[in-house]
């Protein structure tokens, strides 16, 4: 398993990765810290910490970065897949597997996320194996398979305690680059709509529903694009509950910091599909955003509802 980079930016973060792959770590974290310090919601910056704890031998601080890194910038994969490195060299397997899954719902594309769940898929696999031994010592079958998991020129998974080899934490930080058919992580930006596919053609009674969804929507762009959050926030429902299990107050508060942020953001919603059924509007879409830390896309699905005349968003969704 290896932990993918997040994207470079061109400030005070080029001596600490310039450390941090030059093998200074000691150094490197102490560049890192100093950043950090000026610039505590730089995303950038607080990941970089992480992979350089993470490289010096330090998992629980290097966790509890990634970790407010997903809480704050939940549709950012890598953080999700380097969390998952740690757990899985800590033999928490699970919680690997739960973090891997997430990067993936966010970036389908992500290579890496599935290569790593792959390997942790082998560990599961081989736990299993070793309790099943312990039950029965007299499947042969099953010490069988054991040992051909173990071998280390037959399965990628036999590397995932080996830290050199699959659990390797690269230090690189490559510019992401976008993709139609292997959607990154979105960042925060401003909005415009354009390019509306409809799922299926609706009956006449929907075509005003269609219409206001469309609108909705737009209108939920123009509000971030502003970054005007007491519009943003009108859009959900009263009853909304934010992906990933995260508490409502947590994720306003994630937004509200990231609409804070300087500079010119821009994201654009296209390929919009609308369908209806029961008194509910989905809509799936291409969101492609544009910021100084980020260029991304990434498919989503929203669920909508009118309560009292007015579509709101209900559920939100990555994928």
């Amino acid at each position: 398993m290896s932990c993918a980079a997040f994207i470079a930016m061109a400030d005070g973060l080029s001596d600490a990765q310039r450390l941090l792959r030059e093998g200074y770590f000691s150094r490197a974290l102490e560049a890192i810290e100093g950043h950090v310090t000026s610039k505590p919601d730089d995303p950038q910056g607080r990941f970089t910490k992480g992979l350089i704890l993470a490289e010096m031998g330090r998992p629980a601080e290097a966790i509890a970065v990634f970790g407010k890194l997903v809480e704050d910038y939940p549709e950012f994969p890598e953080p999700y897949n380097n969390l998952a490195v740690l757990y899985a060299q800590q033999k928490q397997y699970d919680k690997a597997r739960t973090a891997l899954e997430m990067a993936i719902r966010i970036h389908p594309g992500y290579a890496t996320a599935f290569e790593n769940l792959g390997d942790v898929h082998s560990m599961l696999a081989g736990q299993a194996y070793e309790k099943a031994l312990q039950l029965d010592p007299s499947r042969l079958s099953t010490q069988s398979k054991l040992t051909r998991l173990r071998d280390p020129g037959d399965s990628a998974a036999s590397r995932v305690d080996r830290r050199g080899e699959a659990m390797r934490l690269s230090g690189e930080t490559n510019k992401v680059v976008r993709s139609a058919a292997a959607p990154v992580s979105p960042g925060l930006g401003a909005a415009s709509a354009a390019g509306k596919s409809v799922e299926r053609v609706p009956p006449a009674d929907r075509a005003g529903d269609e219409a206001a969804v469309t609108k909705t929507l737009q209108g939920w762009a123009n509000a971030w694009s502003r970054k005007d959050a007491k519009a943003y926030f009108a859009y959900y429902t009263a009853e909304f509950r934010p992906p990933g299990g995260m508490a409502r107050k947590a994720w306003e508060e994630g937004r509200t910091r990231a609409m804070k942020k300087p500079g010119k953001l821009l994201v654009k919603v296209e390929d919009i599909k609308v369908s209806f059924a029961d008194d509910k509007a989905t809509v799936r879409f291409r969101q492609n955003y544009s910021s100084p830390y980020l260029d991304s896309s990434v498919t989503k699905t929203i669920v909508l509802v009118k309560p009292k005349g007015k579509w709101l968003i209900q559920q939100e969704r990555v994928g």
